[in-house]
């Protein structure tokens, strides 16, 4: 199948299979002293001369033999050597930096070899002679765009534990083609019970049958021990089309274990019923179907021209003009403007500054037009928000405190009249110093959240950005006077992790730069349309200009 792609006449497309990867380990060294090593898989592919890490997969406790849940999804390209490289790291503690782990081993190989064998099995190489073995399986996806609600319960399952009930818990496994199954989905664990009744989960239809709704699927019921020595209670399989009936007698599963009733014989009836309560099947629709019918990004500049910036004609300043790079506020604006703009209908961007005295009395403002015109701060593309911060410059005298409550109420306005989903709003703050409007600002980004709206945080300089981390609510949702934002809308990113090359081109900065800023932006998107129930409308034929559907990371990845 490959990979669906908008036709576009006069632009190339280079053809390429979007492919799922599963990992599993055996016979894995055991780092632990008093319990088996806790597993993780960490893919890293070769690009422009070395390795880059691709993503990491979920830790498995106390498991010498861990079939890994998450996947990783890329795209598969016929003509090119893709190296890949596998590591298997003991997690010790919460740090994300891999060095404070355990390495019990890697392996490498290419994506072809593993498309080519379907499955991939090879010895793991590491700090002894032997490391364990490492499974690598291929699946082409397909192009299903369905999710799955679903929620499950058991009757009278067997006692596993001996001083107690047993802590039951759901592994789903879809059926490859070699009759083999590759795990997609644990439920939570019930603590203490015999008749469980788990949380409702959602999965993609791709996720759980690659779309095929008659492929097998099969469901196996777990007693959980501390030590990862699972007990196996029973099993049984069904289809996609079967549990998309719905609730019904046809949908309750005697859960049987082959070695009791081997056992047991004829008095043997099952390990206990496993029964499907509910199953709602949506259709998912992805970032670009929306852009597709025609919603419009608009994208507002908000500048930072607080006094901690220091003088701009000071070479040591953050707004200092050189003749030979752009400073870390021109970078900002154009690497991010650049991707932002191919997706915004007329190239009218408004642009606001924050922080400084204006003319001709010096009052401060924090929410002033860069162009001078407070009732039409709209600026003609990219280059023409540039050339309005070049002129402020000359214009304002840098002043403080630092208030963004102003510039995201500025934008909230425009959001809160456009909640049709024609209409997504983006606010770039640019910004150098700590925020001294921190409960203002937390409210109205809580207010935000339920708008249709995003606000990136680009910090610029050596300042402590504490505040920034805990607005964007990665860790935890922001909330301000007991009301909880709806949904996480920001994006802080400090302009210093992109500055350590030497020498490195400015153009390469800005798109390293405008790619870690512009992640967050589809899924917050669709977050909104989502939570609001907002469906696309049919793709518009209109002649685009500019190729660029592959600017924004993808949400169907």
């Amino acid at each position: 199948m490959a990979d669906a792609v908008v036709f576009q006449p006069g632009t190339v497309a280079v053809p390429a299979t979007l492919v799922e990867l599963s990992m599993s380990c055996r016979k894995l060294i055991d780092a632990d002293v008093f319990s088996k090593s806790d597993p993780m898989c960490v893919l890293n592919v070769y690009e422009r001369g070395g390795w880059r890490e691709f993503g990491r997969t979920e830790i498995i406790w106390n498991n010498l033999n861990p079939d890994f849940v998450k996947k990783f999804v890329m795209h598969y390209y016929f003509e090119q050597s893709q190296k890949l490289m596998f590591e298997i790291y003991d997690v010790d503690s919460n740090s994300a930096d891999l060095s404070k782990h355990d390495f019990l081993g890697r392996m490498e190989c290419t994506l072809g070899e593993i498309v080519s064998a379907n499955k991939l099995v090879r010895n793991l190489r590491g700090p002894k002679k032997k490391c364990g073995t490492i499974t690598v399986g291929a699946e082409e996806l397909s192009s299903c765009k369905e999710q799955c609600t679903m929620q499950f319960c058991a009757h009278k399952l067997d006692k596993k534990d001996f001083f107690g009930k047993s802590d039951p818990f759901l592994t789903f496994s879809r059926s490859n083609e070699d009759g083999s199954y590759t795990v997609v989905h644990r439920t939570e664990v019930i603590k203490r019970t015999l008749n469980p009744t788990w949380k409702p989960f959602i999965l993609s239809i791709r996720t759980l049958c690659n779309g095929d709704y008659d492929r097998c699927i099969k469901i196996e019921c777990y007693d959980w021990d501390a030590d990862g020595g699972h007990d196996f209670i029973g099993e049984f399989t069904t289809t996609m089309r079967e549990l998309s009936r719905g609730p019904s007698d046809r949908n309750k599963y005697e859960c049987i274990s082959a070695k009791k009733r081997a056992k047991k014989g004829n008095k043997y009836q099952n390990s206990g019923v496993v029964e499907l309560m509910s199953c709602r099947i949506e259709k998912v629709y992805t970032f670009l179907d929306y852009i597709r019918g025609g919603t419009r990004l608009h994208c507002t500049f908000a500048v930072d021209f607080t006094a901690s910036n220091g003088d701009p004609k000071s070479a040591t300043s953050l707004h200092f003009i050189s003749p030979y790079k752009p400073n870390a506020y021109a970078s900002a604006i154009q690497g991010v403007g650049q991707i932002i703009q191919d997706y915004d209908t007329d190239k009218m961007f408004p642009a606001l500054g924050f922080g400084a005295r204006l003319p001709p009395d010096g009052v401060v403002s924090h929410e002033f037009a860069l162009n001078g015109n407070p009732t039409n701060p709209y600026n003609a593309g990219i280059q023409g928000v540039l050339d309005a911060y070049h002129r402020t410059l000359n214009s304002v005298q840098l002043y403080g405190p630092t208030n963004f409550a102003p510039v995201v109420n500025h934008v909230a306005r425009f959001a809160t009249a456009a909640r049709d989903g024609n209409d997504y709003f983006i606010l770039l703050i640019i910004t150098d110093g700590i925020i001294t409007d921190m409960p203002q600002t937390t409210e109205a980004i809580v207010n935000a959240a339920s708008l249709p709206m995003s606000i990136i945080i680009i910090g610029v300089g050596d300042a402590d950005f504490g505040a920034m981390e805990v607005l964007d609510g990665d860790d935890v949702r922001l909330s301000s006077r007991g009301k909880v934002a709806e949904r996480d809308i920001v994006q802080f990113v400090p302009m210093r992790d992109f500055m350590g090359r030497v020498g490195e081109n400015p153009a390469s900065i800005q798109a390293r730069l405008a790619q870690e800023v512009l992640e967050e932006i589809p899924n917050q998107f669709l977050s909104y349309m989502q939570k609001h129930n907002v469906k696309p409308k049919p793709p518009l034929q209109r002649q685009l200009t500019i190729s660029s559907v592959q600017s924004l990371p993808s949400s169907e990845q």
